[in-house]
């Protein structure tokens, strides 16, 4: 196999399994949460759950003191690299210009340059991610296997994009195709492990605050 059927592979068969699997598996696990449901709450409402849920959603977006107190090095990285991920995802002229290919919407990008500075700074937020990882007693021993993998595909995909810009692989095939394998691993994990959380974050957020804007209490 040449590298550039290596490249007509990944960009083929294996992205279309994989976003097939990737799409089935999350509808899956949507499903599984909404189909849940909860008891019927028969109190009086205090308060409106709608603008309590919404009021939730915006308040997460901001660290309070409290945590930034607690874990300073988590928010700080933690913001940074998870910032740094979303915009090389979803910024960068080629992949803006795929998921207009794939589903007929697109948005304006930012120069390559500049998704190429963030995607170096998000590398050295990931790596500072595992060694603290490593290093704190108390998450070396919380981190599952889960935890592991789900840093290493996101790393990947980031790695392989990086080096793939750079054409530091050659032939520049094989470095576009090995970035496009990753990324088509990464849309496979996603809905089996904690990744989904990209997704059911919003839901637990406005979830809960919704129950507390029921109450009349702020969450």
């Amino acid at each position: 196999m040449t590298s550039m059927d290596f490249l007509m592979l990944t960009k083929g068969p294996l992205f279309q399994a994989a976003l097939a699997i990737f799409a089935i598996g999350l509808v899956v696990r949507i499903v599984e949460i909404l189909v849940l449901g909860r008891a019927h709450n028969y109190a009086e409402p205090r308060g409106n759950a709608v603008v309590g849920g919404l009021r939730t959603l915006y308040k997460r977006f901001h660290t309070d003191a409290g945590t930034f107190k607690a874990a300073p090095f988590d928010v700080v990285v933690g913001t940074i690299w998870h910032i740094g991920f979303i915009i090389a995802l979803l910024l960068f002229i080629p992949h803006v210009e795929l998921i207009e290919s794939t589903l007929g919407i697109a948005w304006p990008a930012l120069p390559n340059p500049v998704v190429d500075a963030i995607t170096a700074i998000t590398l050295l937020g990931l790596m500072a991610a595992l060694v603290h990882r490593l290093m704190h007693p108390v998450k070396r021993f919380l981190s599952t296997p889960e935890d592991y993998l789900i840093w290493a595909v996101t790393f990947l995909v980031a790695l392989t994009g990086y080096l793939a810009y750079h054409r530091v692989i050659n032939p520049y095939p094989l470095g576009l195709g090995l970035h496009i394998l990753a990324a088509e691993i990464f849309l496979v994990v996603l809905p089996f492990t904690k990744l989904t959380h990209i997704f059911t974050a919003f839901i637990a957020r406005y979830y809960n605050g919704a129950i507390f804007g029921r109450k009349g209490v702020q969450s």
